[in-house]
């Protein structure tokens, strides 16, 4: 069976606080941990209304801390954010605090806007220095650490790290450091064929990574019929169009006609971003799921939905659950 993973942003709904986020976060995290899911990553973002785990290793603590077993990380921690040696100590100490549990998926992007990349301190040329700056990270958890400097903790962990990307240049530094990739399907599907050739034609086998190892991520808005499942999706397309116009809030509440509220320009503009994705009822993103599958061949898949009611999102994820079972018990059958 093809792992299947949770990727969460860790939405706040309108109506609803940071706080609330956070808690819906780790409950719904221990309803994947329960339906089976292989891991539950979190994504940094930041000055965004909508999304809450801006402080993305805290947010991983958290929920490591509030589970038993399933797999926590961050999908992803935008490195030119930050010092290598910083994120080595981080999550080197939830490694060791959580043993075996934690993953490290690195993006190059800001993952927030000019000016708020300017509060971080980022430099406009330190996405220039991923590919040094992933090395030097990944010499911090080596056994001898990136000597003279060692991460306490962190030496001697060998946190798993993936590379995220939306673009040829991280499907190009995944396949040549040898490092399993995950492609930012879900927001930006336009170069996921070709990436996904270039990260398998030329991948470089590596000490821990002897084949390539590709994640799809997958959007998925499940309900209990057709339509309600294209309604549980119309939050994620209002949030879409709000921030491709600059006007970044909370996660929108869904409405009955999406082409009511959003230009028919922009909706084409929308729906071309989230086209991988599986919406409907049971049987049609069963369907949907497997199509994807078949098509792209992952090692793995991740599952998304920013879903307005949390009650609604735990269902989701739990139709698309046993989706993702059906689908492997199928093709162990077919095999």
């Amino acid at each position: 069976m093809i792992p299947f993973s949770v990727l969460d942003l860790c939405p706040v709904p309108e109506g609803a606080t940071p706080a609330d986020a956070l808690r819906n976060t780790l409950d719904l995290a221990r309803h994947a941990e329960a339906l089976g899911f292989s891991r539950y990553w979190l994504a940094e973002h930041h000055n965004m209304p909508g999304i809450a785990s801006a402080a993305t290793a805290v947010v991983i603590g958290h929920v490591a801390a509030g589970t038993k077993s399933i797999r926590v990380g961050a999908g992803g921690i935008m490195l030119p954010n930050h010092a290598p040696l910083v994120v080595a100590e981080q999550f080197g100490t939830l490694a060791t605090l959580f043993p075996d549990r934690i993953d490290l998926g690195l993006g190059r992007a800001p993952g927030t806007d000019g000016a708020t990349a300017q509060a971080l301190r980022r430099a406009p040329e330190a996405g220039d220095t991923f590919p040094r700056d992933v090395v030097e990270l990944m010499g911090y958890f080596g056994d001898t650490g990136a000597a003279p400097i060692r991460a306490v903790p962190g030496t001697g962990t060998h946190v798993p790290i993936w590379i995220l990307g939306s673009s040829l240049y991280g499907a190009q530094l995944a396949a040549y450091l040898g490092l399993p990739y995950a492609f930012a399907s879900h927001f930006a599907p336009q170069a996921l064929e070709q990436a996904l050739e270039i990260y398998r034609k030329t991948f470089r086998p590596s000490p821990r990574h002897p084949a390539p190892r590709f994640m799809l991520a997958i959007n998925v808005f499940a309900g209990e019929d057709d339509a309600e499942g294209a309604y549980l999706r119309s939050s994620m397309q209002l949030a879409f169009a709000n921030l491709r116009t600059g006007k970044p809030g909370k996660l929108p509440r869904p409405v009955d006609n999406i082409a009511d509220h959003v230009e028919p320009a922009m909706r084409r503009m929308v729906d071309q971003a989230l086209a991988i994705a599986a919406v409907g009822g049971p049987q049609t993103v069963r369907a949907q799921l497997a199509a994807l599958i078949a098509r792209f061949r992952p090692d793995e898949v991740i599952l998304t939905g920013q879903i307005h009611d949390p009650a609604k999102r735990r269902r989701s994820f739990q139709i698309a659950a046993d989706a993702m079972t059906a689908i492997g018990a199928s093709e162990a059958v077919a095999g």
